[in-house]
C-alpha cells in the first residue's frame, strides 16, 4: 500500500546513470526513515529525491523494492508464529456457545415468572408515587404562593397610590418591590412583567409631576400680582404701624397694638394693629400670606419625585430656566404703563410676587434655588426695573402721578428689602424721579403763575376793613408802619398777584416736601432738596413767567410800574421763605452746607427787565406822538404857538411820570432822562430827515417853539431828584442848533469852532450844513424874484459862503 502511494505520487523521472556508493545508501536510508515515520506531507521528501543527482529516481525505486520485500518477509514470519493460538481460541468459543444458549433460556423463564408476580405491586407503587408527587406539588405551590402574595399586595397598593396621585409613596413602594419582593419570586413571568412595568410607571410619574409643575408655573405667573399686592400691603401696614408707634411715643402714651406675624419674621405677615388715635376704633387688617395664596405642593412633590429618581439636577435646571423666562416676562412693562398709577402698581405687584415666591422656594426647598441664583435674578431685574422706570417716568407730566409713583417705589423697595434683597439702587433712582417730579411741578406752577398774572389787575390792593387787611397780611408778610397808621379804606402798594405768588411758592415747597417723605434721608438732605427745588422755581419758572409777562404787548407802562413794585415786595419776602423752609426741616440757616435762596437775584433781574421795558415802551409812545407831527416846512412864519401833537406828548409824559413817583430808587429819574433824550433825538432826526428837502425860516421858528415847550417841561422837574438843569441838557444839541439859525450867528460859530468855550459847541458842522442846504433850496424855490432885491442877493451869497466853509470843515474832519 505504501508502495502504491509512492508510485502514484512520483511522476516519471528522467533517466540518469547513478553510481552505487555508501553515501547513496545512507541518503536513501534517511529518506526511507522519513517516509516510514511521517504519513503527510511527502512533498519535501520526494522533492529531495529529484533534486539530487541524475538517475536518482531509478536508484530510489530499486532501493524501495528491496525494502518492501524485506518487510513482507517479516510480516509472513509473524503470522506463522501466531496462527496456532488463533485456531485454539476459535475452538474454545464454539464449546461455550452451547452452554450460553441454555443459560439464556433459563433467565428468560425466570424473568417471565418474576414479571407476572410483580405486576400488582407495580400498579400500587405507581399510585403511591402519584400521591406523593401531588403532595409535594401542593406544598411547593403553597410555599410559592406565600412568597407571591406580598408581591401582589404591594403591586395592588402601588396601583392605588397612583390612582390617588400619591406619587412619592408610589415611588417608595416601587423601590420596595424592586429591592425586596420581586427578587424573591423573580423567576415567575408575572414578576418579570411587573419589573418591566416599573420603569414605565416611573416615567409616567415624572411626566405627571412635570405637568403639575408646569401648571404651577403657569398659575404662579398669572397670580404673581396678587401675591405682590399682599406683600406690598404688608409692608405698607408695617410702615403705618411704625408711624403710629412714633406718634404715640411722641405723644407720651401707647395704645396696645396687636402685631402678629404669620410666616417668617422679616416678612411681617398677618399684621394687625389697634390704633387709639383719639377714638376707640379698632382696625384689624388681615393679610394673606404667600402660603395662603399659593399652593406649593406641586413644587415639593416634583422635587421629591425627581430626587428619589436620582434626577434632581435635571429638575433644578428646568425650574431655574423656566423662572428666568418668567422673570423676563414679568419685567416687560405695558406700553401705556406711565398713563395711570394702576399701571405702575400692577407692574410692581408682579415683580414683588415673583421674588416673594422665589424667596419662599429658597427657604422651603433647601437647594432647588440658591441665594446666588436669586441674587442673579434680582440684579438682572433691578437693572431692567431701573431702565423701565427711568424711561416711563420721563413721559409723565402729572406731578401727582409722579408722587404716586414715588410712593409705590418706596413701598416696593421696602417690601423687597424685608425679604433680603438690596434696594440701594432704587433709592438712588428716586433722586432721578425727584428731578422729574420737580420738573413736572415747575411746569404745573408755570401755568399757575401765568394764570395769576393774567387775572391780575396790576393796581394796588384796596382794603376796606381791618378783616380784609388781616387776611392779606396773613397770606403775605407785609409790614409798613405808615400804611398801618392810615384809616380805612386804604390801599396796599402791591397788586393781588403778590400774595398769590407768595402763597403758591409755599404750596410748591409743600408739594416738593411730599416727595422727600419716606426716603430715609436726613433733615439736612431734605432741607437741601427743598431749597434747590425752590431755587429752580424762583430762578427758572417764576423768572421766565415774569420775563414773558413783561414782554407781552398788552402790558402798558402802568402795569410795568406795578410789576416793579410787586417784584420789590416779593424780593423783600424771600427771607420769610427761608424761615418757612427752616421751620419745616428744623435745619438752621447758619449750617455750613445750607443752600441759600436765589430769589433776590430773580426779582432784581425781573425788575431790571421791567425797567428796560418801561424805557422801551415810553420811547415807543413818544414815537407814536411824533408820527402825528405835521409840520409845514415851507411856511413863511410860525403860528406863534407850539404844535398840538407836542403838547399832547408833554401832557402824556407829565401824567406818566406822576405814576413813576411810586417806583423805587432812580427808576423814575432814569425813565424821565431816557424819554427826554429820545424825544430830543427824534426831533433832531425829524429836522435832518433825508426825505425832507426844504426847510423855511418860518418852519425853523415853529420848530423852535416846540423845543421851547420841551425845555419848559424839563425845567418843571416832572420827576423829583434832578440837580439843576440836568434834564434840560437832553435838549442842548437842539437848542444850540436852533439858536444858530434863529440868530444867524455864523460868524461867531465859524470863528469859535473847535474852542471849548464856543457858544455853539454842540453843533456839528455836518448837521449845520445839512440844515443850511435845506434852507438854501427853500430860499431858491420860494423867492423867485429875490435876485432883483439887493438884501436877498446878499443873504444868498452869505449862505453860499457859509456852505462852502462848512463843507471845508466837514472835509477836514473826515480827512
Amino acid at each position: 500500500m505504501a508502495r502504491d502511494r509512492v508510485h502514484a505520487a512520483l511522476p516519471e523521472p528522467p533517466r540518469q546513470n547513478d553510481d552505487n556508493s555508501k553515501e547513496e545508501e545512507k541518503v536513501f536510508g534517511n529518506i526511507f526513515a522519513e517516509l516510514e515515520s511521517v504519513d503527510l506531507p511527502l512533498g519535501t521528501t520526494l522533492r529531495s529525491i529529484y533534486d539530487d543527482q541524475p538517475n536518482a529516481h531509478k536508484r530510489f525505486m530499486e532501493k524501495l523494492d528491496a525494502r518492501i520485500r524485506n518487510h513482507d518477509r517479516e510480516i509472513e514470519k509473524m503470522c506463522n508464529f501466531h496462527h496456532q493460538g488463533f485456531v485454539d481460541a476459535i475452538t474454545e468459543l464454539l464449546k461455550v456457545r452451547t452452554d450460553a444458549e441454555k443459560l439464556m433460556g433459563q433467565v428468560t423463564d425466570t424473568n417471565r415468572r418474576l414479571q407476572e408476580a410483580g405486576r400488582d405491586v407495580t400498579a400500587q407503587t405507581q399510585e403511591v408515587i402519584c400521591c406523593r408527587i401531588q403532595q409535594r406539588n401542593m406544598a411547593t405551590t403553597v410555599e410559592k404562593l406565600q412568597l407571591c402574595i406580598p408581591v401582589l399586595e404591594m403591586y395592588s397598593k402601588l396601583k392605588e397610590q397612583l390612582e390617588s396621585k400619591r406619587y412619592y409613596a408610589a415611588l417608595k413602594t416601587m423601590e420596595q418591590l424592586e429591592k425586596v419582593y420581586i427578587p424573591r419570586v423573580g423567576q415567575y413571568r408575572f414578576c418579570q412583567i411587573m419589573a418591566e412595568n416599573l420603569p414605565r410607571l416611573r416615567e409616567e410619574i415624572k411626566e405627571i409631576s412635570m405637568s403639575d409643575l408646569k401648571d404651577f408655573l403657569e398659575s404662579i405667573r398669572k397670580h404673581s400680582d396678587k401675591v405682590g399686592e399682599a406683600a406690598m400691603r404688608q409692608a405698607q401696614l408695617h410702615r403705618n404701624f411704625n408711624s403710629v408707634v412714633v406718634k404715640q411715643a411722641s405723644s407720651g402714651h401707647f395704645a396696645k397694638p396687636v402685631y402678629s406675624l404669620n410666616g417668617r419674621t422679616h416678612t411681617h405677615n398677618g399684621l394687625k394693629m389697634e390704633d387709639d388715635a383719639g377714638e376707640d376704633d379698632e382696625v384689624d387688617d388681615e393679610v394673606l400670606t404667600v402660603q395662603d395664596l399659593v399652593d406649593f405642593s406641586p413644587v415639593y412633590r416634583c422635587l421629591h419625585i425627581y430626587t428619589v429618581l436620582g434626577d434632581r439636577e435635571t429638575f433644578e435646571n428646568y425650574y431655574r430656566k423656566q423662572r428666568k423666562k418668567q422673570a423676563r416676562l414679568v419685567l416687560q412693562p405695558q406700553a401705556n404703563m406711565h398713563e395711570t398709577v394702576e399701571g405702575y402698581r400692577r407692574y410692581f405687584n408682579q415683580i414683588v410676587g415673583f421674588f416673594v415666591v422665589e424667596d419662599h422656594i429658597l427657604h422651603a426647598t433647601y437647594g432647588l434655588v440658591t441665594r446666588a441664583f436669586t441674587d442673579e435674578l434680582w440684579n438682572m431685574a433691578l437693572s431692567k426695573i431701573i431702565a423701565v422706570l427711568r424711561t416711563h417716568s420721563s413721559y409723565c407730566e402729572d406731578p401727582d402721578l409722579v408722587l404716586e409713583l414715588k410712593n409705590l417705589i418706596v413701598i416696593f423697595a421696602d417690601t423687597l428689602q424685608d425679604y433680603g434683597f438690596p434696594v440701594n439702587r432704587l433709592f438712588d433712582l428716586l433722586f432721578e424721579v425727584r428731578d422729574q417730579y420737580n420738573e413736572t411741578l415747575l411746569k404745573k406752577w408755570a401755568l399757575v403763575f401765568r394764570e395769576i398774572f393774567e387775572l391780575d389787575n396790576y393796581s394796588p390792593i384796596p382794603v376796606e376793613t381791618e378783616e380784609e387787611y388781616r387776611l392779606v397780611v396773613s397770606r403775605f408778610p407785609f409790614h409798613d408802619a405808615e400804611i398801618e397808621k392810615q384809616d380805612f379804606p386804604k390801599k396796599l402798594p402791591m397788586s393781588q398777584s403778590v400774595p398769590q405768588i407768595y402763597t403758591q411758592v409755599k404750596e410748591f415747597i409743600y408739594a416738593s416736601l411730599k416727595f422727600s417723605e419716606s426716603l430715609h434721608r436726613s433733615s439736612t438732605e431734605i432741607d437741601d432738596m427743598l431749597r434747590k427745588s425752590t431755587n429752580l422755581l424762583l430762578t427758572r419758572t417764576l423768572s421766565c413767567c415774569l420775563q414773558n409777562l413783561i414782554k407781552k404787548p398788552h402790558i402798558g407802562l402802568t402795569e410795568l410800574v406795578q410789576i416793579i413794585i410787586n417784584t420789590t415786595h416779593l424780593e423783600q419776602a424771600c427771607r420769610y421763605l427761608e424761615e418757612f423752609i427752616t421751620n419745616i426741616t428744623n435745619v438752621s440757616p447758619e449750617t455750613v452746607h445750607t443752600t441759600r435762596l436765589y430769589g433776590l437775584s430773580t426779582f432784581k433781574d425781573a425788575r431790571h427787565a421791567a425797567e428796560g421795558e418801561i424805557y422801551t415802551k415810553l420811547n415807543q409812545k413818544i414815537d407814536e406822538f411824533i408820527q402825528l407831527a405835521d409840520y409845514e416846512w415851507g411856511m413863511a412864519e410860525s403860528d406863534g404857538r407850539a404844535s398840538g401833537y407836542l403838547m399832547d406828548l408833554i401832557n402824556f409824559l407829565r401824567s406818566t411820570f406822576q405814576v413813576f413817583t411810586h417806583l423805587p430808587g432812580k427808576v423814575a429819574q432814569t425813565a424821565c432822562m431816557s424819554a427826554c433824550k429820545h424825544l430830543s433825538t427824534s426831533l433832531m432826526q425829524m429836522l435832518l430827515d433825508s426825505e425832507l428837502k426844504q426847510v423855511s425860516m418860518g418852519a425853523i421858528q415853529q420848530f423852535n417853539l416846540d423845543v421851547i415847550q420841551c425845555e419848559l417841561f424839563a425845567s418843571s422837574e416832572p420827576v423829583p431828584g434832578f440837580q439843576g438843569d440836568t434834564l434840560q441838557l437832553a435838549f442842548i444839541d437842539l437848542r444850540q442848533l436852533l439858536d444858530l439859525f434863529m440868530v444867524w450867528d455864523w460868524s461867531t460859530y465859524l470863528a469859535d469852532y473847535g474852542q471849548p468855550t464856543s457858544k455853539y459847541l454842540r453843533v456839528n458842522p455836518a448837521t449845520a450844513l445839512a440844515l443850511l442846504e435845506k434852507m438854501k433850496d427853500s430860499s431858491k424855490k420860494n423867492n423867485i424874484f429875490s435876485q432883483f432885491r439887493k438884501n436877498d442877493r446878499d443873504k444868498q451869497k452869505l449862505i453860499e459862503t457859509v456852505v462852502k466853509q462848512l463843507r471845508s470843515l466837514v472835509n477836514g474832519m473826515s480827512s
